[in-house]
């Protein structure tokens, strides 16, 4: 199409689609489906996970530590509990999340065995759809690698438990499977590198089947990667209002096949403003050492006040990895998390590099509160320590979204079976046209 054609009719389907901001107030409009006092609209009830922000007091708002429940227990307890076992917990939590109760030994030993056996792809579909078919972007290989698996199922369209949770299971397996040759194959393609296809390891866990799949067998340690471990149980699921576990409630409510609608939650996923949040951390710490040259306080706190006034990194004026919008005071996960890159840093080396991870964690609240005049509260999140985590790693920023996909995919299977269960309506919210009305004109009197 030429250019400057298509260019007049990009700017007239933007004139087109802009509604006066007024209109929202006026109609009351619950933009991102969030109130005014800054809580989401309720839509919907599960059993599954719960974000834990705030508490009302006599119909106050009162905001209170951050905890994150997986099937009502904490998962502060439940990473406790694998830990002092000295064990990993993925497959339990998938397992937990799935099902509703935590499993025994001979159960979990049974499960864990059940994903191992499903781990490899179907013949030839490695070739045919990750290799011949290249791809820059492992997410959206990732979505058309869910979608193929449709058309070699036999039973695809069947929504009955029992084959969801069948087609659950072997998603779950395959995954990091699919992850890990998408990242082989892109490298291979577009950066010059060698192809290794390695196949996996029935012996090993989750992360350590995808440390050995995306690095090589003895190039990471226990340590690795118990830590890679607790990041997919922390990234496994967060309440059913989150954007792509919403998508996967909202998809499913219509009674699709579950490839389409796990294809659907990839692609919220996908969308910086949900799962690229811990590369927008790496970016902003990259830049703060490129522009500075002391981790002294005020070096980083003139730093700061710049992105705040967007004068610095991407101009947006955020910080990234600070607040959410659900917990108020505290994100469990990011405490968690942080209680074990300590030691990775020490394994690798960084520690200096975790100490100024540590500065900054300090001085933003301090910094915001100066610069934005706010009482507001900002703590880290997740994401704040992730992306830190994945580098120390040695895993690429490309992986950084699918490896939360491969953790989430618990949560969004778990979220699926609910709403075919439970739900039984289609998922349709109002919108208000609040276009003029229009005559229609004849060619000759346009």
């Amino acid at each position: 199409m030429d250019e400057p054609f298509l260019r007049q009719l990009a700017k007239t389907a933007e004139q087109s689609g802009m509604i006066d901001q007024v209109l929202y107030d006026e109609y009351n409009v619950k933009r991102g489906l969030r109130n005014q006092d800054g809580t989401g609209v309720l839509v919907g009830l599960t059993h599954i996970g719960d974000v834990i922000g705030y508490k009302f007091v006599d119909g106050k708002k009162i905001p209170t530590e951050g905890d994150l429940l997986y099937r009502g227990i904490s998962v502060r307890k439940l990473v406790q509990g694998f830990q002092k076992d000295n064990r990993q917990g993925f497959d339990e939590t998938t397992f937990l999340l799935l099902f509703g109760k935590l499993p025994t030994k001979e159960l979990l030993t049974k499960f864990s065995s059940s994903i191992s056996e499903l781990r490899d792809l179907p013949e030839n579909f490695t070739e045919d759809m990750i290799l011949k078919l290249k791809g820059k972007d492992i997410m959206n290989m990732l979505a058309r690698c869910v979608l193929a698996l449709y058309t070699l199922d036999e039973n695809a369209d069947d929504i009955t438990t029992l084959n969801i949770i069948k087609q659950s299971i072997n998603l779950i397996a395959k995954f990091p499977t699919i992850i890990a040759y998408s990242y082989q194959s892109m490298r291979y393609n577009f950066q010059g590198m060698n192809l290794s296809i390695r196949h996996p390891e029935k012996s090993l866990s989750t992360a350590e089947n995808f440390l050995y799949m995306i690095k090589g067998d003895k190039r990471y340690t226990q340590l690795e990667a118990e830590v890679l471990d607790l990041c997919l149980v922390l990234h496994a699921e967060h309440g059913g209002g989150n954007n792509s576990s919403f998508t996967m409630h909202v998809v499913s409510s219509s009674h699709t096949d579950t490839y389409s609608a796990v294809a659907a939650a990839i692609g919220s996923l996908k969308g910086p403003l949900h799962g690229g949040a811990n590369s927008q951390v790496v970016g902003m710490m990259d830049d703060l050492k490129n522009n500075i040259t002391d981790y002294s306080d005020p070096a980083i706190e003139a730093y700061l006040t710049k992105v705040i006034n967007k004068e610095a990194h991407d101009r947006s004026g955020k910080i990234y990895g600070f607040g959410h919008a659900v917990y108020t005071i505290s994100d469990i996960r990011a405490i968690l998390l942080k209680e074990r890159v300590r030691e990775l840093a020490i394994e690798h080396g960084a520690i200096e590099e975790f100490n100024l991870y540590e500065k900054v964690e300090r001085l933003v609240p301090e910094v915001f509160s100066k610069v934005k005049g706010t009482a507001k509260r900002l703590f880290p999140n997740v994401d704040f320590y992730s992306g830190f985590v994945y580098r120390l790693l040695g895993i690429p920023d490309e992986i950084f979204t699918p490896l939360f996909a491969m953790a989430r995919i618990t949560g969004w299977s778990a979220h699926r079976i609910e709403e075919i269960v439970s739900a039984k309506r289609i998922i349709r919210p109002a919108y208000k046209n609040v276009a003029p009305l229009n005559g229609y004109k004849l060619m000759s009197e346009r």
